[in-house]
């Protein structure tokens, strides 16, 4: 018996195989439709306990950004057009944003004052849409069904709030758990090369991604952003993406050559 587990389990192993949008082989156990269910799941229990902005320009804003940015994702990634993406900003301090599998972004109104300017934000954001379309949230998922032998993560989600729910929310991408995120320096620096690319093809000047690491990085101390907690140093996200601006800038030029340029404002 136990050897057909163990033969069952790496022939999964074997099937789940799978490559990221930047060339990295992933572990992906769940079908897309699958994941797509948990986030929606995490999203509607989010907009459930947590305040939802009623500002109608902090929404139009977002939006914006974000209207923006998917057609270059649906551009480059195919298998994303059928995804329909729902925006929210909620009443937090924390500058944090992030997004679920299924298409659900959140953008907490703290980020507002980190992020100087749309350029800026687009490049939260891409970053965010990059964890989705990269799949971050399956590997992360995946690895953990594989560390706890077939955690009922679906049924723990519609669940009441539990430290097993609250885990699963930062595998997905939700929160700081920086414990569980075993691979967020890969994931997080696949990401801003993600975020980079879409928001320079959108027309937001990608030179304004190390703007914002700038003005993360003097939030520092007890006052620190809480992307701070789960992202590569500052001094290293800042160096990676200025290795990848010649690339990014040629997209920038190209996107404003055929008239993107995004009117977002706040």
């Amino acid at each position: 018996m136990k050897k057909f587990v163990l033969t069952l389990a790496t022939a999964t192993l074997i099937s789940a195989c799978a490559t990221s949008p930047t060339g990295r082989n992933q572990v992906t156990l769940f079908p897309e439709s699958q994941m797509s269910q948990m986030g929606s799941a995490a999203f509607t229990s989010m907009k459930q306990s947590e305040k939802v902005s009623k500002d109608s320009g902090q929404n139009r804003y977002v939006n914006c950004i974000v209207n923006a940015l998917i057609p270059e994702l649906n551009t480059v990634a195919p298998d994303m057009r059928s995804t329909r993406w729902e925006t929210k900003v909620f009443v937090d301090d924390s500058a944090n944003a992030f997004a679920l599998p299924g298409g659900k972004i959140g953008v907490h109104t703290g980020m507002f004052k980190v992020a100087d300017n749309a350029s800026q934000l687009a490049s939260v954001l891409g970053h965010e849409i990059g964890h989705v379309w990269a799949r971050h949230g399956n590997e992360r998922v995946s690895h953990q069904y594989i560390g706890t032998a077939g955690l009922q993560l679906a049924s723990v989600l519609s669940g009441e709030p539990t430290a097993e729910k609250q885990q699963i929310l930062g595998l997905l991408g939700v929160g700081t758990q920086v414990g569980v995120l075993k691979f967020s320096r890969t994931h997080e620096s696949e990401a801003d090369e993600i975020g980079l690319t879409l928001m320079a093809r959108a027309g937001f000047d990608p030179r304004e991604s190390v703007e914002l690491w700038k003005n993360m990085a003097k939030q520092g101390g007890s006052n620190a952003p809480e992307f701070l907690s789960t992202h590569p140093a500052t001094d290293t996200r800042i160096r990676d993406l200025q290795a990848q601006m010649n690339d990014a800038l040629k997209l920038y030029q190209q996107a404003k050559a055929q008239g993107k340029r995004p009117n977002c404002r706040l």
